[in-house]
């Protein structure tokens, strides 16, 4: 039989662990929050600065986002090709001239030139960093050079030999069916690659576009009727690309510059600098508002926004999207509907303090009254965007991207992060209310 004093006993003990579980859940709460800020401080830190340990480098994010020819100026060509509307293969055969563009601008180092096909028969390139017309259109207006070479450097065939080059399936030597490039000769093409296939049975005969070489397959028996097979494609596209590629070589589309024109950077470096500086003091003042006005969630705000910042700009960096001025209003645009949404959030959770429900019932209710407002928002501005992606040119398209990436990041840091944040927060066990922003309680 358990006395009174037993019981009284049990139940301090029961408060007591009570009182642990509660100061655990803070501590563990505080710990992520502490963690997260942490994280988020060194992540800002190397996108702003970079990183260099060892042979790891993080280039700063400044530099890693390509800029469009507004920001840095740069080289402006508009080529079209020369035939007509119902030339046969025409798209395989633009796509083959770009592959060509992108192989001799890689091979000068010029990895952040933008090359995108303009409509039916044109191709538009953006070369940033550089401002010799002459050079760029020496660079990409000369012929394909496309030959095929044994080990020794000996060239067996050059593009004039190629009649065609198709990607295709087709059976190697154990019967598997697979991608391959199935290449076609002319008759002077045939007998020279007979010739070069016989005496290097068991060898690489190397396929080189412009000094480049793009294949180097391995000869397993003699070609004596000017038909052959490149196999080791991983893919179809892998196929499609090379047979692109020593297309283009062999029969190249005359193309002519309609367009050309060279460009310096709308914003000078010092005008750059202080469009920085701005948008700093704009998103501190923004950030400012909302500790002051909303008190503990514009704190939690605050951090989401920093959040969101960052995302964005990784996802440009990580997607190789192209910044230009108009790209920026985008993202101006989108961290203004990042600041909405909080807003919103924040404006349902007072009316639901103010009722007076509960500090967990309140987030919960107020996240979901302002849910479907924040989602038709987004989701219109997106099917904007969406729109003028498709149907837009140019800095129109710079503008889309950026916006629809901000408005995704922005209902996902406004959604998930902020609701995350604010749990954490309310296991601190902060009952005044006036540090959600409340002054008066519904009695």
């Amino acid at each position: 039989m358990t006395s009174s004093r037993d019981k009284k006993y049990n139940i301090m003990v029961i408060n007591a662990e009570g009182g642990i579980k509660q100061l655990n859940r803070k501590t563990r709460s505080l710990v992520i929050l502490i963690v997260f800020i942490l994280i988020l401080a060194i992540v800002s830190y190397i996108a702003i600065a970079g990183l260099n340990i060892g042979i790891y480098v993080v280039k700063p994010l400044g530099s890693a986002i390509k800029q469009g020819l507004d920001l840095s100026g740069g080289v402006y060509l508009v080529y079209e090709a020369q035939v007509s509307d119902n030339e046969p293969d025409l798209d395989s055969k633009i796509d083959g001239v770009i592959g060509v563009f992108r192989n001799r601008l890689d091979s000068k180092g010029l990895t952040e030139a933008t090359i995108a096909k303009q409509g039916e028969r044109r191709i538009r390139v953006e070369i940033p960093g550089t401002t010799d017309l002459q050079e760029a259109q020496d660079l990409l207006g000369r012929t394909a050079k496309l030959e095929f070479k044994d080990e020794a450097g000996n060239v067996i065939i050059t593009g004039s030999d190629v009649r065609s080059a198709k990607p295709e399936y087709g059976a190697d030597d154990t019967g598997i069916t697979q991608p391959v490039v199935a290449l076609e000769l002319n008759d002077e093409g045939a007998k020279k690659f007979a010739e070069g296939t016989r005496a290097n049975l068991g060898k690489t005969i190397s396929i080189v576009l412009d000094d480049q070489v793009i294949s180097s397959p391995m000869v397993k028996n003699e070609i004596p009727n000017g038909k052959a097979q490149i196999t080791g494609m991983a893919s179809m596209e892998e196929a499609a690309n090379l047979a692109n590629l020593i297309q283009s070589g062999a029969l190249p589309v005359p193309v002519e510059v309609i367009e050309m024109r060279s460009i310096k950077a709308t914003l000078g470096a010092g005008a750059m600098e202080r469009s920085v500086l701005a948008g700093a003091i704009g998103v501190a003042a923004v950030l400012l508002f909302m500790l002051l006005y909303y008190r503990l969630p514009g704190l939690v705000a605050d951090i989401a926004l920093v959040t969101y910042i960052l995302l964005v700009f990784l996802v440009l960096a990580g997607t190789g999207a192209t910044l230009t001025l108009p790209g920026i209003a985008g993202i101006v645009l989108s961290i203004g509907m990042a600041v909405d949404a909080n807003v919103l959030i924040f404006e349902r959770l007072k009316e639901e303090l103010k009722s007076g429900k509960t500090l967990g019932a309140a987030v919960d209710a107020g996240f979901h009254r302002a849910l479907s407002a924040i989602l038709d928002s987004n989701i219109t501005t997106i099917i904007a965007g969406v729109v003028l992606l498709v149907y837009g040119t140019g800095t129109i398209k710079g503008f889309a991207v950026t916006l629809i990436i901000g408005i995704i990041v922005s209902m996902f840091t406004a959604v998930v992060v902020t609701r995350y944040l604010l749990k954490l927060v309310m296991d601190f066990g902060i009952k005044n209310l006036k540090v959600y922003g409340v002054k008066e309680v519904a009695q």
